[in-house]
């Protein structure tokens, strides 16, 4: 196998210098000429741009043309692989069997007498170290077979003693839910990516002669399995219909094109959008970002029906199917919004704007009452496209913790939907309703920039997060950072020290900053192309060249050495197989490349009615460029630019000046734009690149005889104790005394020599308030379900549904005045933890007064002895007795439509202040 890839390489080579021979004399046969030298568009460490190239290491891509690209590029992701495997075992698809850093190590090399490499029975729970020797460069073998041997005879033992098994966590594991044993781990085809174990049917143990010994034979290191891109790109479809480019940059010229190629491909015979190669259907956020990107402009018939694939029959956004149960711990489907009034902007159809309305203004009622955070202004719910829980939020968190998080992106796509329904009120003259989301915009706005704002880095914090008292995630966050700059919730300076100091890595932003330690690249540890192109939006609203540059290169590169817009890459390395999933054509990630023509060097704004011109060409790009037949609603233009800058020295309308540089909403036909940029640069911005590094583990807390303790990280330096979210007390030790008191919650964060942070730990609470929770036992106010689950308290549970139970007056007494967090502990094995659509939603209510929103989301297929506690409402009560309603109202109503089911055990009301 490396063999011929080293053949097809050297073959690619020769090819690359013969075009390049055809092309221009790059390089020259005769030693008494000497050779051309380019000048580098960018260059660092990582790669090189040139005009019709790229350049990284000995990898190289080119434009033989402008319908023409080859690429040498190889992923080396099977090539000198570590045979240390690491890996833990998993019951029903949880990482359940040991703490997080805690890891099963096996050396995948040779033993005497061949055959496949086995491990002995390894007890769960119990760590294993291979003792096989292996040097340095001892590398995995291709089509290593190795089986692994699980002794699951003490978790058997306690559920025929017991009933159940208590795991590491001290969460007990009923003999009824257990299901499946799984392999997870970090060497393909192991995955960590616990949630998706349930996919994944060779990765689970089976007891063949039910002695308890549970085995799995996986064959590691597979060339068959390498991940692969074509090695050259050829235009094969036409694509004449859409606005054509031509620049003096063959590159540039042949990415638009491929762009081109790729977004007809992704047109389904349906007439809606396929979101990449891997992944069928249309999904709310990847189309609507997409529409934002691009589609509205280039293809506005199939991002309309796109959108509306994405709407209930009742009226409603989907939210795709996610965290818990989607709906509502993850709330991005908002986006949707301004992707339909992208749509509108580009086309003025306004029997698009009158169906769309009514759509977003009753989704957005939903979101108010069940995600809208009054105590803080903000809006909860999970990273707004960062939907994979450990690969951006702390493990212990669970998805009601995420939630209750309130974050940078997923706020700043609700502070837009709002501007955008008052700008739709206000063209279909409904002038009260304008004033109203106004409001709820500036909210929000005011909320992130006083919640979330981060005024020592000069950048935004990812979001708020905890459970009675919430703390701030310091990381950077790529996409929502971008979209506080583009939607104007950074202003001004704010702005600019956004896009000049959030960090970037040497092959471009990752989606958050630092990474998390031991997570795979996917999410954390990665560059997402989509998020790329936000940026250099940002960048160029900010007036940052450096960065827009960079954000250009950072485009340009994959697309050229993997001949296809992927999905995502690693950031430590730029390779796209490092990644947990990928996909080829994937949809927004061409949109971002096309945006960078429309959006950014031909700077096409849409505003309202009219359509703007805010060129950015960075100094590096200089020359001349044209872009013919793009569609204004009833007009096609045809633009020519030449120079560099960010500022218009002259702009014509077929020979006239063309005032404020804007085409009118009543143009029609076809007319020609000229546009001359001034050739000079903006005032010199700075770019904060950094190494790609990771934060320290979060670390674990225990709390005994009035002591935190926790283990020590080789890689943290001190520790911040935190009381309620504040900060008490820095330290070098692993233990903190916690002073006798009042109820109050502990966490702990570790941090580096360079002040990165951890996460902070899962919440303690301490106090006498914790031993005075007062409970209600549900079954005393509605009749017990007659269901064989186990693990409840008392002498029972109820069952809710839309019709079972739908409404509960649940009497709670109080002993004294003060602020309670109210919750309820729950059972739902309607769905996985990572998808489907049956999160159980109530409100509670204190006679009319709305308290808030009880968020049960699902814990595991069929799992209905797993219980939970749902999200903690803060009520201030007076001492006595008070009546509270827990009921299922309309906009309680979930992605699933009909089941929206949980098992109730008990209330807990707690004194928190």
């Amino acid at each position: 196998m490396k063999s011929s890839v080293l053949a097809t390489g050297f073959l690619l080579s020769l090819g690359l210098f013969s075009a390049c021979q055809t092309q221009k004399p790059a390089l020259a046969t005769d030693t008494t000429v000497a050779p051309i030298v380019q000048t580098p568009i960018w260059q660092s460490d990582a790669y090189t741009l040139y005009h019709d190239k790229v350049v990284q290491g000995k990898y190289e891509a080119r434009a033989l043309s402008s319908t023409e690209l080859v690429s040498n590029y190889v992923s080396p992701a099977n090539d000198q692989q570590s045979p240390r495997v690491e890996f833990k075992f998993s019951i029903n698809g949880k990482d359940n069997e040991m703490a997080p850093g805690l890891n099963h190590l096996l050396l995948a090399v040779p033993r005497s007498g061949g055959g496949a490499i086995e491990t002995p029975p390894i007890v769960f729970g119990k760590r294993y170290e291979d003792s096989t020797p292996a040097t340095a460069t001892t590398y995995l073998a291709p089509n290593t077979p190795v089986k692994i041997r699980l002794d699951l005879r003490p978790v058997l033992a306690a559920f025929k003693k017991d009933g159940f098994y208590t795991t590491f966590k001290g969460d007990k594991l009923y003999q009824q839910d257990f299901k499946h044993v799984y392999v997870a781990g970090g060497t393909a085809p192991l995955s960590w990516d616990f949630d998706n174990l349930t996919n994944k049917p060779e990765l689970e143990l089976k007891d063949a002669n039910g002695d308890g010994i549970y085995e799995v034979t996986l064959t590691l290191n597979q060339p068959a399995a390498a991940k692969t891109t074509a090695q050259s790109w050829k235009k094969s479809i036409r694509t004449t219909d859409f606005p054509q480019y031509n620049s003096d940059y063959p590159l540039a010229d042949a990415l638009y094109n491929l762009a081109l190629e790729e977004a007809r491909r992704a047109v389904e015979p349906d007439s809606t959008f396929r979101t990449g190669k891997e992944w069928a259907g249309v999904w709310t956020r990847d189309v609507s970002y997409s529409i934002i990107l691009a589609q509205a402009s280039l293809q506005p018939k199939v991002a309309m029906k796109s959108l509306l694939r994405k709407v209930s029959p009742e009226g409603r956004i989907v939210q795709d199917t996610g965290t818990g149960g989607a709906y509502p711990c993850s709330t991005d489907r908002i986006i949707w919004a301004t992707a339909a009034w992208e749509i509108y902007q580009a086309t003025g159809d306004e029997a698009w704007l009158r169906k769309v309305f009514p759509i977003i203004k009753l989704s957005i009622v939903d979101d108010v009452q069940n995600a809208y955070d009054p105590a803080t202004g903000l809006v909860r719910g999970e990273s707004s496209f960062l939907d994979w829980r450990e690969q951006t939020y702390p493990r212990w968190m669970q998805p009601v913790d995420i939630y209750q998080s309130e974050n940078l992106g997923t706020n700043a796509v609700h502070y837009q939907a709002n501007i955008v329904l008052a700008q739709m009120a206000a063209k279909l003259g409904q002038p009260g309703l304008v004033s109203q989301y106004k409001r709820q915009a500036e909210a929000i706005k005011f909320a992130i920039n006083q919640h979330l704002w981060q005024a020592d880095k000069g950048y935004y914090g990812q979001y708020l997060y905890g459970r009675t008292a919430l703390v701030l995630s310091p990381k950077a966050e790529a996409l929502g950072e971008a979209l506080c700059v583009l939607f104007g919730i950074a202003e001004g300076d704010r702005a600019q020290q956004v896009v000049s100091k959030t960090p970037t890595v040497p092959f471009g932003i990752s989606c958050i900053y630092p990474q998390i330690p031991g997570i795979p690249a996917y999410h954390n540890d990665a560059v997402w192309p989509f998020v790329q192109s936000f940026w250099a939006l940002a960048a160029a609203r900010a007036g940052n060249e450096a960065s827009l540059t960079e954000s250009m290169a950072a485009i340009y590169r994959p697309a050229a050495l993997f001949l296809t817009n992927k999905e995502n890459f690693v950031a430590r390395n730029g390779d796209f197989a490092g990644t947990q999933i990928n996909s080829s054509n994937m949809l927004w990630s061409l949109s971002g490349s096309l945006s960078l023509v429309y959006k950014v060097l031909f700077g096409l704004q849409y505003q309202g009615d009219k359509l703007v011109f805010r060129p950015f060409v960075p100094q590096a790009f200089a020359g001349q460029r044209r872009l013919d037949g793009f569609r204004y609603r009833k007009a096609v233009l045809d633009v020519t630019m030449e120079g560099f800058g960010n500022t218009i020295e002259t702009i014509t309308l077929d020979g006239e000046p063309l005032p404020d540089a804007t085409i009118s909403a009543g143009l029609t036909g076809r007319h020609a734009v000229k546009i001359k940029l001034s050739s000079e640069a903006p005032a010199t911005q700075p770019v904060n690149r950094v190494a790609d590094r990771v934060a320290p583990e979060t670390p674990t807390v225990a709390f005994a005889k009035g002591q935190l303790t926790w283990g020590k990280d080789e890689n943290a330096d001190e520790f911040l104790v935190l009381k309620n979210g504040a900060l008490v007390t820095t330290i070098k030790t692993t233990e903190y005394a916690v002073p006798a008191g009042s109820f109050a919650t502990y966490q702990v964060v570790a941090v580096d020599d360079a002040g990165r942070e951890s996460f902070a730990s899962e919440p303690i609470e301490t106090g006498t308030a914790v031993d005075a929770t007062h409970q209600v036992q549900l079954e005393t106010v509605a009749p017990k379900a007659a269901l064989p689950y186990k693990g409840y308290s008392g002498k029972g549970f109820i069952e809710i549904t839309p019709t079972t139970n739908k409404s509960l007056t649940i009497p709670v007494t109080v002993p004294e005045a003060g602020l309670y967090a109210v919750d309820f502990r729950y059972a739902n094995g309607n769905g996985p933890i990572n998808t489907n659509n049956k999160c159980a939603i109530r409100t509670l209510r204190r006679g009319s007064e709305r308290l808030g929103t009880v968020v049960l989301p699902q814990r595991g297929v069929e799992e209905w002895s797993n219980w939970g506690f749902s999200n903690p409402i803060l009520v201030r009560l007076e001492k006595g007795t008070h009546p509270l309603t827990l009921a299922y109202e309309p906009a309680n109503q979930n992605m699933n439509g009909e089941v929206n089911q949980a098992m109730l055990d008990y209330v807990r009301v707690k004194r928190v202040e």
